[in-house]
């Protein structure tokens, strides 16, 4: 008998989280220099460190003899100044997936069931395993939620449901109207995890007020994290919204000190940048408008996206993916989501969009087995 037989069948089961391919690792493996290497593969905002929230980190460095403030008040205010909540409808998360985790823990038990879509964020999956319940899988819809679907799954021992909107790796959305809908149909002891880490890039036409909706439904939780559009992917901050009571539960289960003090700092400053958030979004604007016009003239199918990523269809994209490392640009294969012939590419500068689409082409040259035209 060792240490590893007698973990948990559950918790031996699991797959374990796969990452986006660091540029040192690439350099490493292939004898790069990182410089000419250019990552799309994680969705990480392109235009750099907020400068606000440079400064802000900086001036942080002085006290990290400290511990961080526990609760996160000054990031809590700005959350609320920003979203029109009280700070007691906060909880804050090292990044939105521990914020899913600990929606997890705080509810989920082995007997029990989360709801959770078909090509949806590998996490969910993932949280719901670690605590031995039961994931409730929903066959995608066109690569998106199936609404209907996913209220009928809904069982007695279902204690969450979890919704990403834009998805992710699929970038699909559900209109305001339809979700609302859903919301308010799903049974009041269930939670509805709405997962909104790429809200900030939706159109303007299509954006609806799923904060309002928390007054309305004490059963529904909103998970927004700053790695995305506010440009803070390696300081891991997320947060949730959702009732007082809600939130105590949460808070339960959170570790102390999960946000640490840099961070907090950071969060503040880019929360107070409103500037910064709509430069995030034009460029991620441009940059969508550009990869789709360079899918189209490759010939290569895609899936329509509401997010800073496009999930594309090239048949080997294994071989594709291996052949754009050779060329010093990382995507991510998307296999994992049940996507085998499709790659994510997340949407850079310009110059970075550009330098994909001339690798692309290039690697799919002649290449045997490669998919063009009308993928459904």
């Amino acid at each position: 008998m060792s240490v590893q037989d007698r973990a948990p069948a559950h918790v031996k089961a699991i797959a374990p989280y796969q990452p986006g391919k660091p540029i040192s690792d690439l350099a490493r493996e292939l004898g790069l220099d990182e410089s000419g290497i250019v990552k799309l593969a994680s969705n990480e905002n392109p235009l750099g460190v907020n400068e606000a929230a440079l400064a802000a980190m900086t001036r942080a460095l002085a006290e990290v003899t400290r511990y961080p403030d526990g609760n996160g008040f000054e990031v809590k205010a700005a959350i609320s100044q920003r979203f029109g909540v009280d700070p007691g409808q906060v909880v804050l998360g090292n990044g939105s997936n521990d914020v899913l985790e600990l929606a997890a823990r705080a509810l989920l038990v082995p007997g029990s069931s989360a709801v959770y879509a078909q090509h949806a964020f590998a996490v969910y999956p993932l949280v719901t395993q670690a605590t031995g319940a039961r994931g409730i899988e929903v066959p995608a819809r066109d690569f998106g939620h199936d609404l209907d679907a996913m209220l009928a799954a809904i069982e007695a021992d279902t204690r969450i449901v979890f919704l990403a909107n834009p998805n992710n790796p699929t970038g699909t959305f559900i209109d305001g109207a339809s979700l609302a809908r859903f919301i308010a149909a799903v049974p009041a002891e269930v939670l509805v995890v709405l997962d909104e880490a790429y809200t900030d890039y939706l159109p303007r036409a299509l954006r609806y007020d799923s904060i309002a909706w928390l007054a309305q439904h004490p059963n529904l939780m909103v998970s927004r994290t700053l790695a995305k559009a506010y440009g803070l992917a390696g300081l891991r901050v997320g947060f949730g919204l959702a009732s007082p009571a809600v939130i105590d539960l949460l808070n339960r289960v959170r570790q102390p000190f999960n946000v640490n003090s840099v961070a907090q700092a950071g969060a503040v400053a880019v929360l107070n940048d409103p500037a910064f958030l709509e430069r995030s979004f034009e460029v991620n604007l441009a940059g969508m408008q550009q990869l789709t016009e360079g899918f189209r003239a490759l010939g290569f199918d895609y899936i329509p996206s509401c997010a800073n990523f496009v999930s594309f269809r090239v048949g080997p994209a294994a071989e594709v993916f291996d052949r754009l490392l050779r060329q010093g640009v990382i995507v991510r294969p998307i296999a994992g989501y049940g996507m085998p012939e499709y790659l994510r590419v997340s949407i850079g500068t310009r110059d970075e969009n550009q330098r994909f689409l001339d690798a692309l082409r290039t690697v799919t040259a002649g290449l045997p087995g490669v998919l063009r035209g009308n993928a459904r």
